[in-house]
């Protein structure tokens, strides 16, 4: 019996404990409810920034500036032959400068052909030659004594007769006939000086492709040489950028040239030329202008300068025609939709700049800024007209940045201790109702 009474209070004391954690959860839930719906709404506000940017800025100034027009350029031979020769025969003889990469001088002697055969026909022609200006003054004795003759006959003869007594037309046959004998002569000695080729110019030998005994017959390709007084650079330039190079005219130079080759003359190595003439076509492949520039001593062979060398490609930096009342500014210093960021007192200044024109590394601006301006060089996370700017060094006087309205930073603390409250109330009830299960 008193089993039976124990097991009955031990049931309704764990039916109290249930209850009273249904209760606690209850009260609970509704209290975290009643918490969260009476807590204040924080207000998204305007951000604004009171602190100025800190930049770097660059004076410019208006004044006449000379640009440099930066493009690639290939060397090129100003004089280049082919050397054949003019008659047949054995190659006797070379010249030892005949041989690539040596110079000659203008009319060295190249190589010297079999002369025998020439010097044969010389001595024919000239043999031949003699017979006829011996016939021809015989001939002019016998017309000596036909005009003898002719006066003592006085007038009684007719032109016609008259010109056959006076041996006219056999004079006439022997003046062509030595004529044609001198002609001859000339020819066959021609033909011997042509034995020997000789250099046309002072040059380098680029190949050659004979040698003593060889068997050449006329037109044959005996070498190569180029000039050595000269050389063209051939620079490939953008027709829009044609109008400010001055070239040769009667009325005075072209424009100033800088070559540079870092790879093969190392860097900071330079060598002059100057502007000639534009080539009256555009290069088929690239669409740009081809502007002949020439390069005197191109080998160094009168000045310890670095040599050329051809069909290289070359860097050339074109000296172009002054432009009056510009400012010049570092191409990188010119943003979208060509425009510049210019410091107005403590403002930002958006302007939109004129360019004149562009080279390597500056713009040449016309209009938009004018001498004295101040532009600013350092990049800016926030870009509008009328940000505060201030330059470096100077010294601030803005506060900090802060929230446009007090009343909404409260609003978001009030919010923020709510939800801790709320939180750590949960915590607690739920660690309490855990506590009286048990």
């Amino acid at each position: 019996m008193t089993d039976v009474s124990s097991e009955q209070d031990h049931r309704s004391a764990a039916v109290v404990n249930l209850v009273g954690v249904a209760m606690m959860a209850t009260v609970t839930y509704a209290g975290v409810q009643w918490i969260y719906n009476t807590q204040p709404t924080a207000q998204q506000q305007e951000y604004k920034r009171k602190s100025a940017a800190l930049v770097e800025t660059l004076q410019v100034e208006r004044r006449t500036w000379t640009p440099t027009l930066s493009v690639l350029g290939t060397v090129r031979a100003a004089q280049e032959i082919q050397i054949s020769p003019r008659v047949r025969g054995q190659v006797l003889s070379l010249s030892e400068s005949f041989a690539p990469g040596q110079m000659i001088q203008q009319g060295e002697v190249l190589l010297q052909i079999d002369p025998a055969d020439f010097e044969n026909t010389v001595f024919i022609r000239r043999s031949e030659l003699e017979q006829v200006e011996a016939s021809w003054r015989i001939e002019q004795g016998r017309q000596s004594l036909a005009e003898q003759e002719l006066k003592l006959l006085g007038d009684s003869i007719d032109e016609v007769n008259r010109a056959l007594v006076l041996r006219e037309p056999q004079a006439a046959s022997l003046k062509s006939q030595l004529n044609a004998a001198k002609a001859a002569l000339d020819r066959a000695e021609l033909d011997l000086s042509r034995t020997q080729l000789t250099a046309p110019f002072s040059a380098q030998v680029l190949r050659r492709s004979v040698n003593v005994g060889s068997q050449v017959q006329t037109g044959d390709d005996l070498g190569q040489l180029v000039g050595v007084d000269e050389y063209w650079v051939m620079a490939a330039v953008p027709v829009r950028n044609l109008r400010w190079i001055q070239f040769a005219d009667r009325s005075g130079d072209g424009s100033s040239v800088q070559l540079s080759d870092a790879e093969s003359w190392g860097p900071g190595v330079v060598r002059a030329g100057q502007v000639s003439r534009m080539i009256g076509s555009l290069d088929e492949e690239t669409r740009l202008a081809r502007v002949l520039i020439t390069v005197p001593d191109p080998l160094g062979l009168q000045s310890d300068v670095m040599p050329l060398i051809l069909d290289t490609i070359i860097d050339v930096r074109i000296e172009c025609r002054p432009i009056d009342d510009v400012v010049r500014l570092p191409r990188d210093h010119i943003h979208e939709k060509e425009t510049v960021w210019v410091m107005a007192g403590d403002k930002l200044e958006i302007r939109t700049a004129e360019i004149a024109f562009r080279d390597s590394k500056y713009a040449y601006i016309r209009n938009g800024l004018d001498d004295g301006d101040e532009v600013v060089v350092t990049t800016l996370a926030t870009v509008a007209d009328g940000v505060l700017l201030r330059k470096v060094g100077s010294v601030s006087q803005d506060s900090e940045s802060e929230s446009a309205d007090p009343a909404a930073a409260q609003a978001l603390q009030g919010s923020r201790n709510s939800k801790e409250t709320a939180a750590a109330f949960s915590s607690a009830a739920t660690t309490a109702a855990a506590g009286d299960a048990t």
